[in-house]
């Protein structure tokens, strides 16, 4: 019936059909005739082909399986072979993945000896043209700021790269995330479709720099509009020095609860009241989007009685002083990860003073 070993015969033909068949055999005996129509078709398939092959044109077909070394499809009902290397883009690919696969194809050689026959497809190189025109359509209206649709390819320890139609860019690890995070499969992984844009071309070496993290993500936008000054929020202690605590707020925003700000009474230093990974309860008293710093108290949700202040000693006063000057912006992507050693704080007291 077919060269499709898929095939099933009510999707070839149907009653009342009339079609073209070749004897094969015949049995007087039993009166059957065996007949063939692969044999038929398969011949005027081979003609077609071996006019198509000069011409190099484009043809569409089903790939019916995958064999040792390579995919077949079957064109007009002819068996075509498309070896491993011909078959996909990259080498790396499942051949498997293509069966059942409507594909575009062209004919790379159709020879016949004696009664053997053979036609041999390229999908790759059909491919590659495209690219090439998706590449240079691609140059032509690329521009710093304009959005694409495209497909991740592979991951390294500093960024991802994307697949925009022909042409590859980059997205560095630091645009992954508005959070620090240690490798970009945190966020995406090979094969995800991502929305991308354009956020720098270097003409000379064609490569693209692209950008992922979108505006409204980014978390001093969230906090402005979800943490205005007063709110009282639970946050995890992540960091303790000699004049006060670092609390993580939000992914990617820690503030700092003053020494002074961490009960109603002196305390020598914080590690006395909190430790790391504790989570506290704590009010927002102040933020400074320009220097990207936000300062929280413990002490402002004490009763009222209870909320006398409490004196900073002065050696204590400057260190907090040379703290604040010295205490690492949160720019786009950082997070503070570790708290500034004790050595250096006294050295910016020093300086302070």
């Amino acid at each position: 019936m077919s060269n499709d070993p898929t095939a099933k015969p009510e999707d070839i033909v149907k009653v009342g059909d009339q079609i073209e068949l070749l004897i094969m055999k015949t049995n007087d005996q039993e009166g059957t005739i065996m007949l063939s129509k692969r044999r038929v078709d398969a011949q005027k398939g081979w003609e077609e082909l071996q006019e198509k092959v000069d011409s190099q044109e484009i043809l569409t077909s089903k790939v019916t399986e995958a064999v040792k070394g390579g995919v077949i499809v079957i064109y007009n009902g002819v068996r075509v072979f498309i070896p491993a290397s011909q078959a996909t883009a990259t080498r790396d690919e499942s051949l498997e993945d293509l069966v059942g696969q409507e594909v575009d194809f062209r004919l790379i050689e159709v020879s016949q000896r004696g009664r053997y026959k053979r036609a041999i497809g390229s999908i790759r190189s059909v491919l590659k043209e495209r690219r090439a025109a998706q590449r240079e359509e691609f140059w032509k209206n690329c521009e710093i700021g304009k959005r694409y649709t495209g497909v991740v390819k592979s991951l390294t320890s500093y960024g991802a790269f994307v697949d925009l139609g022909g042409v590859f860019g980059m997205i560095h690890i630091s645009e992954l995330s508005w959070t620090h995070i240690k490798h970009p499969s945190e966020v995406v992984n090979v094969g995800d479709t991502v929305e991308v844009y354009v956020k720098d071309i270097n003409e000379e070496t064609k490569k693209i720099s692209l950008g992922f993290k979108n505006a409204e993500d980014n978390p001093w936008e969230i906090l402005k509009r979800e943490y205005p000054e007063g709110t009282v929020v639970t946050a995890k202690i992540v960091g303790l020095t000699s004049f006060g605590a670092f609390a993580n707020i939000i992914p990617g925003i820690d503030g700092l609860i003053h020494i002074s700000q961490i009960a109603n009474k002196r305390i020598e230093k914080p590690a006395d009241v909190l430790s790391v990974g504790e989570e506290v309860q704590a009010k927002i008293t102040a933020i400074d989007f320009d220097k990207k710093r936000v300062s929280l108290s413990m002490r402002a949700l004490l009763p009222e009685d209870e909320q006398a202040p409490v004196k900073a000693a002065p050696v204590e006063k400057a260190v907090e002083e040379a703290a604040v000057e010295e205490a690492p912006a949160v720019e786009e992507a950082p997070v503070v990860e570790e708290a500034p050693a004790a050595e250096e704080v006294a050295e910016a007291a020093a300086d302070a003073e």
